[in-house]
């Protein structure tokens, strides 16, 4: 952790764009540079093939407070240029702006429309509770991290009250960058004192806010009846099949029914009960790893020795060495919920979901009441989940009724995703260029991987098939997908929006009418609706956008609208609606070819306006847009920026978000480094 030049990190001279290698070594362990995770011959439409699944040969199976910080100083309005023949769209909302230019990647500015003004929420390190105290860079401890906001934030939701002046801000923490919580240092016993500060700054927040009336910033309360903090060692519950069976048994919990903590959260979502959830995704990199089995190896292809943060050195259950916790990372990798009303109550990891890299979980209402939660492996060439409940949806505010959907997510069958396209093979290039027909469309099927909560792949048991769901998806011939992220029903027209971030792999021997584009670094979104209601076996697709820049990749695409009136946008990252039913992206990754500053975009999906992608705002140098809320109605947004200014240093910030005050500290001559955090934006 001693290291500061990013050429030193391995993926140095292999990222493109805006992607920065410390995000690449810190965030998802460099699974790029490691052999691919999926080997199956799984279909491109074009060679449609499964066979069953031994277990032995894949599996190898062995043993209410005071009003805390104010505001931070706030943002002139309309901070950023508008675009050339931007115009304001959608009259009747309350978020009628004119669009953004794109901003340089080298600007370390928060830019929003004209008539709209940002300030933070809350930042890394500011204090939940009274007790606490406020960030040291140069004092940190495991205590004060415990009860202070986390680090790098990618979900987050605004639950208010009904009222509208008080709500509570549930926000995950995937990550963290030591370069930017520490100065460099080589002693073990520091860097395994630091090891556990990480591990503090994981996990969930909980916050309470409060304002004087609606469409006003809100401020967050220290010592808020509902604030909480969960961490890497918070003990979850494991619900579903799989609990108490062989393959969650390790030395330190023997039942198997019980795990310390969670990992590598990414994005989420708010169940229709109020409850919070959030996909554990890069969970392998906090591991020594073991990688000797087909199981193990689908999740990460190579051993390693150390974990990314070395935890294994403070924790044995972090060594998957160990034959007493080889098993640990069987217990990593799920949906998990939390209560946010409820600061008492057990999280809890949901096996009926399946075990991959999740990127998060979104979940509607199906017209036959069942809860159906859409879901997104993200790593290239994973697949699209869907789980439908065993149980039906009790409607109503009545403690029996919000029990009741409690336990929804507990019972029911797990689903994966088959696409075919209705073009011919040849017309489909790896360019991106449109097929004859016009557009690249099809039709699809939701393959069970279980049934009435019991496995239907062959050669595998249900607990095998739910810890092991990468291996039944190869076995029943799902399609493999370009980094399948954020998915989530458009509450007003229930069409399924699928975000496909980029996948530099997909090469010409293997695009398919879903996945069109050879080395696609820019990513695109499909629009899905199901045709058998949402707990159905059939959908229809078609491909909404082929990110890019129009002015440097011919071939983009924008639902037909004309691409010199768009904004470029690159690697769809997260997807949210409005009250209007509009589509929201936010993005990782700029254009390939420019290294513009990641943004939020608005995207109409009906009407003449459709396609129309025009940016919203940009995020600081080197960050990244996470977690879009939308609340139109009020003239409000919020997104969390993650790792601001990623490739400087705490003695040489490259970013100085989200207070643009240098603040010198004499006793050391250094400068404080950017803090990730949640940004309101509102009509000024």
């Amino acid at each position: 952790m001693t290291i500061t030049d990013i050429q030193l990190f391995p993926m140095a001279d292999h990222v493109r764009g805006k992607r920065s290698p410390v995000t690449c070594h810190f965030k998802c362990g460099n699974a790029c540079l490691g052999p691919e995770c999926n080997t199956s011959a799984n279909p491109h439409f074009r060679d449609i093939a499964s066979a069953a699944l031994t277990r032995r040969a894949l599996l190898g199976l062995g043993a209410a407070g005071a009003v805390g910080i104010a505001l931070a100083a706030v943002a002139p309005a309309g901070s950023a240029t508008a675009a050339p023949g931007g115009a304001a769209f959608g009259r009747g909302s309350g978020l009628p702006f004119d669009a953004i230019a794109p901003v340089p990647g080298v600007v370390d500015d928060f830019n929003v429309p004209a008539g709209y003004t940002w300030a933070p929420i809350i930042r890394w390190g500011d204090p939940l509770f009274s007790g606490v105290p406020a960030l040291d860079f140069d004092h940190q401890t495991v205590e004060a991290q415990a009860g202070q906001f986390g680090y790098n934030v990618d979900y987050i939701d605004i639950l208010a009250d009904q009222s509208g002046r008080t709500a509570v801000l549930a926000a995950n923490h995937e990550y963290v960058n030591p370069g930017l919580m520490f100065t460099p240092s080589s002693d073990p016993a520091e860097l395994d004192r630091r090891a556990a500060i990480y591990k503090a700054a994981h996990g969930f927040s909980v916050v309470e806010l409060r304002r004087s009336k609606l469409g006003q910033p809100w401020r967050y309360l220290v010592d808020g009846r509902r604030n909480r903090r969960i961490t890497a060692d918070t003990v979850f519950e494991v619900t579903g099949p799989a609990a108490g069976t062989d393959l969650m048994k390790t030395a330190a919990d023997p039942e198997g029914r019980w795990v310390k903590g969670t990992l590598g959260n990414c994005a989420g979502g708010t169940t229709p009960w109020g409850t919070v959830l959030s996909g554990e995704e890069n969970f392998d990199g906090y591991f020594a790893w073991a990688a000797d089995t087909a199981g193990q190896k689908r999740y990460r292809a190579t051993p390693s020795s150390a974990s990314t943060y070395t935890f294994e050195r403070i924790d044995p259950r972090f060594d998957a060495h160990d034959a007493g916790y080889l098993n640990e990372p069987n217990r990593f990798g799920w949906i998990v919920e939390i209560d946010p009303q409820d600061p008492s109550s057990t999280p809890r990891k949901h096996s009926a979901m399946g075990r991959f890299k999740h990127e998060g979980a979104n979940v509607i209402i199906a017209e036959d009441g069942h809860a159906v939660a859409y879901m997104g492996d993200d790593q290239a060439n994973d697949y699209l989940y869907k789980f439908v409940s065993k149980g039906t949806f009790t409607p109503g505010k009545s403690a029996k009724a919000r029990r009741s959907n409690l336990d929804l997510l507990s019972e029911g069958d797990l689903y994966v995703a088959r696409f075919t396209g209705n073009s011919p093979a040849a017309e489909v290039t790896g360019s991106g260029a449109l097929p004859a027909d016009g557009q690249f469309d099809g039709t699809g099927e939701w393959i069970p991987l279980t049934r009435n909560g019991e496995s239907v792949v062959p050669g595998m048991t249900t607990e095998e098939v739910l810890v092991f769901a990468r291996l039944a998806a190869d076995a029943v011939g799902a399609t493999k997908m370009d980094r399948p992220e954020d998915v989530e029903p458009n509450p007003k027209t229930r069409k399924v929006y699928l975000a496909l971030t980029n996948n530099s792999s997909r090469t010409l021997a293997n695009v398919d009418e879903a996945n069109p584009v050879t080395g696609n670094r820019n990513g695109h979104i499909i629009e899905m609706t199901e045709t058998a209601g949402q707990s159905g076996s059939t959908f229809g697709w078609n491909i909404l956008l082929l990110c890019g820049d129009p002015a440097v990749d011919q071939n983009t695409y924008f639902a037909g609208f004309p691409k010199e009136l768009v904004s470029p946008i690159s690697c769809p990252d997260n997807v949210a609606f409005d009250s209007e039913g509009n589509l929201w992206i936010s993005t990782d990754g700029a254009p390939s070819k420019i290294g513009f500053n990641d943004g939020l975009f608005k995207v109409p999906l009906e009407g003449p306006e459709r396609g129309h992608v025009q940016q919203f705002l940009s995020v600081p140098r080197e960050g990244e847009t996470c977690g879009p809320v939308i609340h139109d109605q009020e003239g409000m947004v919020y997104v969390a920026v993650q790792h601001p200014g990623e490739n400087g240093s705490v003695a040489t910030p490259t970013s100085h978000f989200p207070d643009y005050v240098p603040a010198h500290r004499p006793e050391t001559g250094l400068v404080a480094a950017p803090r990730p955090s949640v940004v309101q934006v509102w009509r000024a």
